[in-house]
């Protein structure tokens, strides 16, 4: 019996040929999509170098506009440091938690804690989820705290009860104590006869932040190069090879995302089609669905074969680049050969 399709009662074709040319407004739209595109696919290619650097500039010029706009120091004893330490903090440590929640390596090692008992997988996951926290989650909350730092303000403002008075000069003896010292972030609240002091003051705890924002960047800079060396030394394959591997990792999950679309479309297409006995589809999903006329349920065993934490590893020594890969490679031997060889976490 020949399969059926989802569409029936086609309306006949016209007879007359027209010729529908797009809008200046629809063609706009189509050139803006297509340059999105491209902006991303090359953020992807790069490794997520210029990805990594538009979540920096992006975080400072939000840490910026929020020191700006809304930093208050309370200038009061013991306040000054707590509310410092919540506006450096807080937001590197959300920023922090946020970037773990939307790294894919978190999700893979929870479901390799899952599926594979976690004592097999220290090793594994401790090496390949810490190039990607050092690499990609810690960029926004680094250039948080940085930033903080280079501002000043918020040091200053934690700090100023800290400063020692008998370090300045002609500092009146009488006036000694942190309630007073609370107050010189806030040019309002200190004392007329102290006023003279606040300028010098801010310029030794500005110095002071700003040191350390050049240290936890020269520090940064330097723990980046030592795993970056790290990772290339202890790699089984050469530059060429990292590349191309990059490429397959890239296109692997470009392909696997945009087919899991599809299937996800056509098996639900099929369902509702079943229950209902028609399905009522968009113009532009007809065509698509047309040509991929039925989808079959994928077994779970078989998500989670090609789903974790994975390494390179070689089979005769053919590369296998991927959970996929290896599923892939295994399964033209044969049902006993993928039950033996995927349970075991590389």
């Amino acid at each position: 019996m020949a399969e059926r399709s989802f569409f029936v009662n086609r309306a006949p074709k016209s007879t007359k040929s027209t010729v529908s040319l797009p809008s200046p407004t629809m063609a706009t739209a189509a050139l803006i999509s297509e340059n999105l595109k491209f902006i991303w696919l090359l953020i992807k290619r790069t490794d997520g170098v210029i990805l990594n650097g538009l979540i920096a500039v992006g975080t400072g010029i939000g840490q910026a506009a929020y020191t700006i706009i809304s930093f208050n120091c309370p200038c009061s004893s013991r306040r000054n440091y707590l509310y410092s330490l919540a506006v450096i903090g807080a937001p590197a440590l959300a920023l922090f938690l946020a970037g773990v929640m939307m790294n894919r390596s978190t999700w893979n090692l929870l479901s390799d804690c899952r599926l594979r008992k976690c004592q097999k997988l220290l090793r594994v996951a401790a090496l390949a989820l810490l190039r990607s926290v050092v690499g990609r989650v810690m960029v926004a909350p680094m250039t948080w705290v940085i930033t903080s730092f280079l501002w000043g303000q918020a040091y200053t403002c934690a700090l100023s009860e800290f400063v020692d008075p008998r370090t300045l000069e002609n500092f009146p003896s009488g006036q000694w104590g942190s309630e007073v010292m609370a107050k010189f972030p806030c040019a309002n609240s200190v004392p007329t006869e102290l006023e003279s002091f606040s300028a010098e003051i801010g310029r030794r705890l500005n110095y002071e932040s700003q040191l350390i924002a050049l240290l936890l960047v020269a520090g940064m800079s330097l723990l980046a190069f030592i795993l970056l060396c790290v990772k290339r030394c202890t790699s089984p394959l050469n530059c060429q090879q990292e590349d191309y591997w990059s490429q397959y990792r890239l296109h692997e999950r470009t392909l696997l995302q945009r087919t899991a679309s599809v299937h996800a479309h056509l098996l639900a297409a099929q369902n509702v089609k079943s229950f209902f006995g028609f399905v009522a589809l968009e113009e532009e999903d007809k065509e698509e669905l047309m040509e991929h006329q039925s989808a079959y349920p994928i077994c779970s065993t078989d998500w989670n074969r090609i789903t974790g934490v994975y390494l390179y590893t070689e089979k005769k020594g053919l590369p296998l680049y991927s959970r996929l890969n290896k599923w892939a490679t295994y399964n033209q031997e044969g049902t006993e050969a993928v039950e033996k060889e995927m349970v075991v976490l590389n």
